[in-house]
């Protein structure tokens, strides 16, 4: 894949799969826009940086961006599990604002330049627990079945512009985000056996799907769900 030539944001790109992003379009020629809460300690030579609270004013962001974006993705997450006798209404509504409401609002902040760029593509990530009953992910289930809705109604409304939207849903992934998951080696191969492939996710398993998505080798792909979940998603193995 060459993204020579291209112009793409990554939202949350210094930390786990977006990171491994970065890396990835950085080595095949991509611009590469990065913005994300923290300012990283670890951020890829040649990538543009903003500093921003997704959830908190976007003023910057008009500024920041190029006049054409020819991707954009949008890497920023939450792992809420709880009983659902515990969540709290502000545990959904904070799941809410950064699955959802976060997405949302850079995809208008953004909107002009993925316009101008003339083709362009989209990718947000959901997961598998949205399609997936399991037990504890009430709140996160029901955030990442919004982005899916998001997702689907945009790319039908956004084809006339040329902008493909598309969605990747991981299951477990070794990120900093689910390390309290990953922590010792017997929650590590508790979460192995439960996937049909054996093995829990690594961020390059993600990010190359978000590659793919991402180049013209997909151009004709928009308005999908596409699970990266070593089998959980459909597969009953035992």
């Amino acid at each position: 894949m060459n993204f020579e030539g291209k112009n793409i944001l990554v939202v949350g790109g210094t930390s786990g799969v977006g990171l491994s992003l970065v890396k990835i379009l950085n080595t095949n020629d991509a611009t590469v826009y990065v913005i994300s809460r923290s300012e990283p300690d670890n951020l890829v030579e040649g990538v543009k940086y903003l500093q921003a609270d997704i959830t908190g004013t976007l003023d910057a962001i008009a500024g920041f961006l190029p006049d054409e974006l020819h991707g954009m993705v949008y890497s920023v997450g939450s792992i809420n599990l709880k009983p659902f006798t515990r969540l709290t209404e502000e545990d959904f509504l904070n799941d809410y604002r950064i699955n959802v409401l976060g997405a949302a609002r850079i995809i208008q902040q953004s909107l002009k330049q993925l316009k101008n760029a003339g083709s362009a593509s989209v990718v947000l990530i959901s997961s598998v627990a949205a399609k997936t009953g399991m037990p504890y992910h009430a709140s996160i289930a029901a955030a990442k079945g919004a982005v899916e809705g998001l997702a689907l109604s945009l790319a039908a409304e956004l084809a006339a512009n040329q902008i493909r939207v598309n969605v990747v849903a991981p299951s477990l992934t070794n990120t900093p985000l689910a390390q309290n998951l990953l922590n010792t080696p017997e929650k590590r191969e508790a979460s192995a056996k439960r996937h049909p492939l054996a093995k829990y996710g690594q961020p390059e398993d993600i990010s190359n799907a978000i590659s793919f998505l991402l180049s013209d080798e997909s151009s004709w792909i928009t308005g999908q769900v596409i699970g990266v979940d070593g089998g959980l998603g459909k597969l009953k193995t035992i």
